[in-house]
């Protein structure tokens, strides 16, 4: 069905080359008049551009021109010369496609174009790249022809503080890695304040080696955590119990799905071994969880494979790249239940504050574009998700690269000796070449094996990627080996060097097929770009992963029938097929597995984007209905305690409680005439009174400021008004309510899959749990709010003298302000009507919290009038009051972590 699809979506590509060929001829047709101006006059057609766009113009009606401008500049300022190809593959660009070009057909040049134009309109470019080093490569590169023109380019990289992040969203064009779009993302939305704020809107973005970031990493949900969890003990508990348990006997593991299940058998050993009676008792919840991740930890991850461990540290190896993810972590345990099999000290768990997966995060760009070599297989899927068609651009010059049929062998031992004698044979010709693996650990075995043999070669994976870019120069050159994991097929160029044309071209040598076609084609088109002479292979066994998991097995018996040697290789259709076959079943699992996380991310971004657009909106200034909620939450309260309709019966005792753990009514609910009362008109008394408890606080803030201001005092929070610490004090609930359905959604994914035994889709359960849970939690939400603002006191601040705040601008330590005595005050001698001694402006008898020892607490603080005073006439120090006027503190997550879950992985975790 999947390949019926791909062929649909590929139906017509003739006459879109031809339609993508009468825009080239249109481009060139200007090139002439574009040639003869001056540099000045060149970049002045940026203003030009401009000017028309704001006269009414669109970006294609002034898309050619501008292509014929870049095409220009680019000649000018790097000597290079977009070929018609590329051009074409900038059309595709701009028209938000994803363009298919061999490697080394000029994907970066050719991206130039659709930057440019689509800068013009003043609304950023995002250049999306796999990693830091090509980001900063090509906004170096080709910035010089942006820059030429006119535009500025910005640069994100990771490490850097939020106002140099902004500073680089400024610009007409940003270059990053889609973590750091992504992460950056999810930071502007638990920002607390304007400042704080760095990403502009999502215009258009180009995704370079698009297949790799919203296809391979859509697995992993970008997840910014926090609060972490201690249970390092456990860990190392269950790290020395799961070893001495046996596969098949005490757990079974299913490779195919990547899961490990414990055996009745097992989990008994377990409870023994723990001195737990049941370890599925709701109170030992956390157990199951602590031997799930175990097994798994032992069974499905490998040092040098899934990761390594480096420096006392469990370091995460990218399958599709090779490559370190630095700073990322397994969620949900995996990587603690990792750290603690490795015997290194344990970092520990955290709990989600924000989280998006890459689809929605990329769907959210009012539109996307995309370059690659290998996009073809995944047409459909990327028509599915991103609504983004796949368009094939021809080659410039005709490719001659030769790929040989693939060498199955009966063992990895006989494979690795083949391929390490004919990557002998091929350095004695002076061939270059170059031997792709899946694995750190295979990278380094065939490095073992060539030193035996006396071969200099480079080793190219996630243990020396600082090298990556030496490395990929030299690997052209006559006479040069080069191993590398599959991040050698990434946005690298491979040159060859003087004499090798003559000796073949480059030779590639796979060690093992990838899950993923589109991965063993990276690996091919390293060879024979611009139509470079070229040679490819794969070897492979009946022991490696994909055979073994997908009828290795069946195949190997044919073979102990049959009586093959173990030197000697199968070279057959049949191998090449099963293969085949085993990688397409392969991608379609993948496919449903992101396919999956994609419809439950759904659910929840239905629900992020209603906090995440209400944040912005009380950080942004916007009116925010603040009194609609009180109205909604006292309507709810008195409703539901006049529902009977004689009011007799109603529980006068019970909604007076009610209303005032709301807000401090004014009204005698006791003595209320009940005959003339209704619940309409019962729900308009209370809501009178509350609005007008609400415009008196507002009052009282307004002279306690006014007041300050007078005193030529500041406040230190940097709070000026009741409505800006009302939404100080909205952020933090929203946050906070937030933060714990996150935590309540998780666990209900997680648990949602049994829904299945009784015959009912778990998805469809999780929309509705998830949908009466968000209800839950916006109502929750809601009341805080009610709660909290009618309590919010302007007394429990800190204040400080005007000219003191700008005293210590310039950097340095404040010096903390000197400690008072307590004093007690005689609070029995103060009049009913006079003003409070605890310093809030409200009469006595209207305080709120006379019979608190807070109260008293607060009383105690308040400087006597001597030390007002003092202050009022520029007196040094503090005023000393402590406390602050938001109800609930916004936690700090500005260092907090990141996780992918797939299960998923954690970025940017710091302790």
């Amino acid at each position: 069905m999947a390949n019926l699809l791909t062929r649909i979506l590929r139906m017509g590509e003739g006459r879109k080359v031809k339609a993508l060929q009468r825009g080239v001829e249109a481009v060139n047709a200007l090139e002439p008049s574009i040639e003869k101006l001056s540099d000045e006059e060149l970049r002045a057609k940026t203003g030009e551009f401009r000017g028309r766009l704001e006269g009414g113009e669109t970006l294609d009606d002034i898309m050619h021109e501008a292509f014929a401008v870049v095409r220009e500049a680019s000649r000018r300022t790097l000597g290079m010369r977009p070929f018609d190809v590329q051009v074409m593959g900038g059309i595709v660009l701009h028209e938000g496609k994803i363009s298919e070009m061999k490697t080394g057909e000029g994907k970066t040049l050719a991206a130039t174009m659709p930057v440019y134009l689509n800068a013009l309109s003043g609304k950023g470019v995002h250049v999306v790249t796999v990693n830091d080093y090509l980001a900063r490569r090509d906004a170096g590169w080709m910035g010089e022809v942006y820059k030429f023109l006119g535009l500025s380019v910005g640069l994100i990289q990771d490490g850097m503080v939020p106002a140099d992040r902004k500073v680089a969203y400024g610009a007409d064009i940003t270059y990053g890695t889609n973590a750091q779009f992504g992460f950056d993302y999810l930071r502007d939305n638990i920002a607390t304040s304007v400042q704080n704020l760095v990403q502009p809107q999502l215009n258009y973005a180009v995704v370079d080696e698009v297949d790799s970031i919203l296809i391979d990493e859509a697995r992993t949900p970008l997840i910014i955590s926090g609060m972490p969890e201690s249970a390092a003990d456990t860990y190392y508990r269950f790290a020395a119990i799961v070893p001495r348990l046996k596969e098949g006997e005490d757990y079974e593991v299913d490779e195919k799905k990547r899961q490990v299940a414990p055996t009745e058998e097992g989990v008994g050993k377990v409870e023994k071994a723990l001195g737990v009676e049941n370890l599925y008792d709701d109170v030992n919840t956390n157990l199951v969880n602590h031997l799930n991740q175990a097994l798994r930890a032992h069974t499905l991850f490998r040092n040098d494979n899934e990761y390594i461990v480096r420096d006392g540290q469990v370091f995460i190896v990218d399958e599709f790249t090779g490559r370190v993810l630095e700073g990322r972590r397994y969620s949900e345990g995996l990587h603690q239940a990792i750290e603690a099999k490795e015997g290194v000290k344990i970092r520990e768990e955290n709990q989600t504050v924000a989280t998006i997966t890459i689809q929605n995060f990329f769907r959210q760009y009012d539109k996307l574009a995309g370059m690659t070599g290998t996009a073809a297989t995944e047409a459909d899927e990327f028509m599915h998700i991103y609504e983004m068609p796949v368009v094939s651009i021809p080659t410039h010059r005709e490719m001659v690269r030769m790929d040989k049929d693939d060498l199955v062998y009966r063992s990895r031992k006989a494979k690795y000796e083949a391929a390490v004698e004919d990557i002998a044979e091929r350095n004695a010709t002076g061939q270059p070449v170059l031997v792709g693996t899946v694995s750190v650990e295979v990278s380094e075995l065939i490095s073992t094996l060539l030193k035996k043999r006396g071969i200099r070669h480079n080793v190219l994976n996630a243990k020396q990627h600082e090298r990556e870019a030496e490395t990929i120069v030299e690997a052209g050159e006559k006479g040069s080996v080069t191993i590398a994991t599959n991040m050698a097929g990434r946005g690298t160029d491979i040159k060859l060097g003087e004499g090798v044309h003559e000796v073949g071209g480059l030779y590639v040598l796979g060690t093992e097929r990838h899950e993923s076609r589109r991965i063993d084609n990276q690996l091919r088109g390293r060879s024979g770009r611009q139509g470079d002479p070229g040679e490819t292979r794969f070897y492979l066994s009946f022991e490696d992963d994909l055979m073994r998991r997908f009828g290795g097995t069946r195949m190997q018996a044919v073979i102990d029938r049959i009586g093959l040697e173990d030197d000697v290789p199968i070279e057959a259709g049949m191998i090449s097929g099963s293969v085949r076959r085993a990688q397409e079943q392969v991608e379609s699992q993948n496919f449903q597995t992101r396919k999956r996380i994609l419809e439950y991310d759904d659910v929840l971004n239905k629900q992020r984007e209603v906090i995440y657009g209400l944040r912005r909106d009380i950080l942004m200034g916007r009116e925010v209905d603040t009194w609609g909620y009180a109205e909604e939450v006292l309507t709810d309260v008195v409703l539901t305690h006049t529902r009977d309709d004689y009011p007799e019966n109603w529980d006068m005792e019970a909604l007076s409680a009610e209303v005032r753990r709301f807000y401090p009514s004014t009204i005698d609910f006791k003595s209320l005439d009940r005959e003339s009362l209704d619940s309409d008109g019962m729900l308009e008394m209370v809501l009178d009174d509350a609005k007008a408890g609400l415009e008196e606080r507002k009052a009282e803030w307004r002279e306690r400021m006014e007041e300050l201001e007078k005193r030529n005092l500041i406040r230190t929070d940097g709070v000026h008004s009741f409505e800006e610490a009302e939404r100080r004090t909205l952020l933090s609930i929203i946050d906070s309510r937030w933060r714990e359905h996150l935590y309540d959604m998780e666990n209900l994914r997680e648990g949602i899959g049994w829904r299945g035994l009784s015959q009912r889709d778990p998805l469809v359960e999780y929309k509705r749990e998830g949908f009466d849970m968000f209800g839950e939690m916006e109502g929750g939400l809601k009341q805080d709010y009610v709660t909290y603002i009618y309590h919010l006191e302007n007394v429990k601040l800190r204040e400080e003298p005007k000219e003191e705040q700008f005293s210590y601008s310039g950097g340095g330590e404040e010096p903390s302000p000197q400690p008072k005595s307590p004093r007690r005050v005689d609070t029995s001698k103060v009049g009913r009507n006079e003003p409070c001694p605890c310093g809030s402006g409200k009469k006595f008898k209207k305080c709120g919290m006379i019979n608190t020892s807070e109260h008293q607490r607060l009383i105690s603080q308040t400087p006597s009038p001597a030390a007002t005073a003092g202050a009022a006439g520029g007196a040094a120090g503090s005023a000393g009051m402590a406390g602050s006027a938001v109800a609930s503190p916004v936690p700090d997550t500005s260092d907090a972590g990141a996780s992918f879950p797939g299960t998923g992985l954690v970025d940017g975790d710091e302790d």
